[in-house]
């Protein structure tokens, strides 16, 4: 933001107050954009700097506090590329799709490689933007050839459901192969499922649990659910109810809606049913 001169009109006593203002307003863009960094960026991203850890998903209570930083900071003369991208997740999180495509945009245009991951998975769905996935492709498929590993992650996506392409298991296995050699915990995830599921490949439990493992330090929610369906059922390895029921637990509180739904089961077993068969309630136990 640049300097405005102070302008003594109103005397020398209020005069100094004034030029302070602006010297606070301008002092403000640094502020606005470490704010935004802090709130909005994306652990993965390239262009974000080495001191910044970024988050997965941004908060809920932190998505109006996210855009109204990254907007300040978007306001700053040169505003790094990135600045525009973190908007945009702020919007697309905030469910303001186009706002979020229009941010993506700008970013994307400047060069950012996670941007143009952002912009081409807004295309695909058509939220906020004209749906066009071919476009959303290139876009993708440009971010993940340059090393983006969001870009990587989102185009194992598109082979493997076959968005826009024939479906190719063995395209998706290796574009999520490369995004977990980069420490993707979706990646890992992914690969995790594709190797309990036989896709590309045999069916191998021992090796699909140590992915899950492996997704799981990075705070997986999905993998720590898998992890806890494992040691419930005694696959890959005993069972473990104790296990399955802190895995559960993180992967809750994490978010997962299956974790939940399966500590629910674990805690209330039993079902009551009245005299025609319907379920009236459960018996819980509490402690669980």
């Amino acid at each position: 933001m640049a300097r405005l001169a102070c302008r003594l009109t109103i005397g020398l006593v209020l005069a100094v107050p004034l030029c302070l203002g602006q010297e606070i307003r301008a002092n403000a863009a640094p502020a606005d954009i470490a704010a935004c960094d802090r709130l909005a960026a994306h652990p993965t991203d390239p262009d974000k700097p080495a001191e910044v850890k970024g988050v997965i998903a941004i908060a809920g209570s932190d998505i109006p506090a996210a855009v109204k930083a990254c907007k300040a900071a978007t306001a700053v003369p040169d505003a790094p590329r990135r600045i525009w991208m973190e908007l945009g997740r702020a919007y697309e999180s905030g469910r303001q799709p186009t706002e979020a495509a229009n941010a993506y945009r700008k970013a994307a245009k400047a060069g950012s490689t996670t941007a143009m991951a952002g912009l081409g998975v807004l295309m695909i769905n058509g939220a906020g933007v004209r749906k066009n996935v071919n476009e959303a492709r290139t876009l993708i498929e440009t971010a993940a050839k340059a090393g983006d590993v969001e870009g990587m992650i989102n185009l194992a996506a598109i082979y493997g459901a076959g968005v826009g392409v024939k479906p190719d298991l063995a395209m998706a296995r290796n574009w999520y192969a490369k995004a977990a050699a980069a420490n993707s915990g979706e990646a890992l995830f992914q690969l995790g499922l594709m190797t309990q599921d036989g896709d590309d490949g045999p069916k191998d439990d021992v090796v699909a649990r140590a992915l899950f493992e492996k997704a799981a330090a990075f705070d997986h929610a999905d993998a720590l659910e898998r992890l806890g369906a494992y040691a419930e059922a005694g696959r890959a390895g005993e069972k473990d109810p104790k296990a399955a029921i802190a895995y559960y637990k993180r992967a809750a509180a994490l978010g997962s809606e299956d974790a939940a739904k399966a500590l629910e089961r674990l805690r209330c077993p039993f079902g009551l049913k009245d005299k025609d068969g319907r379920q009236v309630g459960r018996i819980c136990f509490e402690g669980r």
